[in-house]
């Protein structure tokens, strides 16, 4: 088995403190800092931000909040998770990630997508009906960017550039760019395209159902004669030494969290059978650390993934909550997860 990276994922959730009270904004981007540092700390591979613009989340911009941690931190990846790419400038993308880059001593990493929410796009002028030819076009434009050489590019959806050149460049000549894809083959495909690794947010039903989708990206990528990268996916996850807890605890927060934006998409709330078989057989990574670390392990070895990042804290957990999430994921979770992964045999 391929070295597998794990990560930890956040879109800056509004959380209740010790005192029953949620969280503000400010003290929202405060909390995930000291998670960024805690992850850190506890060896955590990489810690992701989202991107947000709606009441739910308070990081609409990942970087800055990166770059704080960054300041506290030594060896932990900072990524977005994603970067919402079709409603913002990829020379803008590329100088602020440049800059993160520089501020972590070479830790950014970038996670590329369309986005699953489209409030950026009224919010910054796009027209929601150039949803795929926006995200089309600046991805050419940003993979051209990241071989950090005066770029020459015409599009239709902005400026053109003419021997262009963008600063800062990084010090290691590259900043790892993944792109993030919700289930739609033309994304696969665009990656291959571009030879961008691939992130997978799966986020219901059978993680096995994207391993079409993973055998689609080689394909093209062998047709398209590119490289197909490493492949990681994000899902839901909330532990706790207690089963019960955890299984309560991710009612009340993530399902409820998920039927919230279900409401939005005019689909029907989860039944409480759905939900357990989303625990079960699904996409939501719920329990002890054992429970947890078998399910990872074998969605790893199933998907033959070299990447997994558990999104904690969605919802309007507490931050004990959180934190025990981190820890448990950290201390008891990922050791598990790479014994397990050494003996096949013990996969289940």
């Amino acid at each position: 088995m391929d070295t597998i990276s794990f990560g930890l994922d956040i879109f800056g959730d509004l959380a209740f403190n010790d005192k029953g009270q949620l969280t503000t904004y400010a003290q929202a981007i405060r909390q995930v800092q000291r998670e960024g540092i805690l992850a850190d700390q506890l060896g955590v591979d990489i810690f992701a931000l989202g991107e947000h613009h709606r009441p739910d989340y308070a990081i609409s911009s990942p970087e800055m909040v990166l770059a704080a941690i960054a300041s506290q931190t030594k060896r932990i990846k900072l990524s977005s998770g994603v970067t919402v790419l079709s409603s913002d400038d990829p020379v803008r993308v590329f100088e602020r990630f440049a800059t993160l880059d520089a501020v972590s001593n070479g830790r950014a990493e970038i996670i590329l997508g369309r986005g699953s929410f489209t409030e950026s796009f009224p919010l910054f002028g796009y027209d929601l009906t150039d949803y795929n030819e926006l995200f089309e076009e600046k991805t050419a434009l940003f993979k051209q960017l990241l071989s950090e050489k005066p770029v020459t590019w015409q599009g239709k959806m902005r400026a053109p550039l003419k021997n262009a050149d963008v600063f800062p460049k990084t010090a290691g000549g590259n900043i790892k760019t993944w792109i993030g894809v919700g289930g739609s083959p033309e994304s696969i495909i665009r990656a291959a395209r571009y030879s961008f690794p691939v992130v997978l947010a799966v986020i219901g039903g059978a993680p096995e159902r994207f391993k079409p989708y993973i055998d689609l990206y080689h394909r093209a990528a062998e047709k398209l004669g590119t490289t197909a990268g490493p492949v990681g996916i994000h899902s839901h996850g909330f532990i706790s030494d207690n089963n019960e807890e955890a299984v309560g605890g991710a009612w009340r927060t993530i399902r409820a969290m998920l039927d919230k934006i279900g409401s939005e998409r005019g689909w029907a709330a989860m039944s409480e059978e759905q939900f357990q078989q989303e625990i079960l057989n699904g996409s939501m990574y719920v329990g002890t650390p054992e429970i947890v670390a078998g399910k990872i392990a074998r969605v790893i070895k199933n998907l033959q993934l070299q990447r997994f990042d558990l999104v904690y804290g969605a919802g309007k957990q507490t931050i004990a909550e959180r934190l025990q999430t981190i820890t448990l994921y950290a201390n008891e979770v990922i050791p598990r997860v790479k014994f397990l992964l050494k003996d096949e045999k013990e996969v289940y």
